[in-house]
């Protein structure tokens, strides 16, 4: 390691030991790690995510807490990164191949017409929108629970979301559903409540309906059997593939 590769991975250390110090929630969290990276010009920006993306995948535990923060923040606090729309560009320039992946934008695998979605909602709800809406918030019948989240409606699955009764099995099973709209996935995403599961993770990355701009994002929170076994599987995009690839590779120097 070069003596500038040491200061790299130093820096990395230390803002990941300050962001995982921090008290205040997954928001609090997710803006700091936008502030950490806004704070530094590009290339700096893009080195802070390959060191904390390469610590995350080595294991260390205070950087695989942090590191969802970083990818969150890339998608949701460009308010507070200036330099976001430069990244992807930086990072290949320096051959971050790792960090330019993570900024793939394109069509998920599969696609589930909008028009066939909205004619299985119609055929397996009867009842007003808002009144679904606020059974799937409130009911605490499983059976109930689990027919509300079988719809296709992202406005049902953002409550189903919040309902006290959910459990991370059905949540497993909303975040695998084939066919499936993009929306109720992204929704699951960016559940703090939810997005911090291994098994959610999985079952969205593994989904070949999940837009690859959020996939991405998921790649790298993933341990190490999980990026083998998504390096080699033909259903999901292929920047995931590569990602996972990669981080695979990484890993194992």
């Amino acid at each position: 390691m070069t003596s500038l590769e040491r200061a790299a991975a130093d820096e990395a250390t230390r803002v990941v030991k300050q962001l995982d110090a921090l008290d205040g929630g997954h928001e609090v969290l997710r803006r700091a790690a936008a502030r950490a990276l806004g704070e530094r010009d590009a290339a700096r920006a893009t080195e802070l995510l390959s060191q904390v993306m390469r610590l995350a995948v080595e294991r260390w535990e205070p950087a695989m807490r942090v590191l969802p923060a970083f990818m969150r923040a890339l998608e949701e606090d460009g308010d507070l990164i200036p330099t976001l729309g430069q990244l992807r560009q930086v990072a290949m320039l320096h051959q971050q191949d790792e960090v330019s992946v993570v900024f793939t934008e394109g069509t998920a695998v599969q696609t589930y017409e909008r028009d066939a979605a909205a004619r299985a909602d119609a055929r397996l709800f009867t009842l007003p929108l808002g009144v679904l809406k606020s059974r799937a918030r409130l009911t605490t019948n499983p059976d109930e629970l689990s027919r509300l989240a079988v719809a296709s409606n992202v406005a049902v699955i953002r409550e189903v979301l919040k309902n006290a009764r959910l459990t991370e099995a059905l949540v497993v099973r909303i975040a695998s559903r084939r066919p499936a709209l993009p929306e109720p996935l992204v929704e699951i995403w960016r559940s703090t409540r939810w997005n911090t599961l291994p098994a959610v993770r999985r079952a969205l990355v593994l989904n070949p309906y999940l837009p690859p701009e959020v996939g991405v994002k998921i790649v790298p929170t993933l341990s190490p059997a999980e990026l083998r076994e998504l390096a080699t599987d033909s259903q999901v995009h292929f920047a995931l593939r590569e990602l996972a690839g990669r981080l695979s590779a990484s890993a194992r120097r």
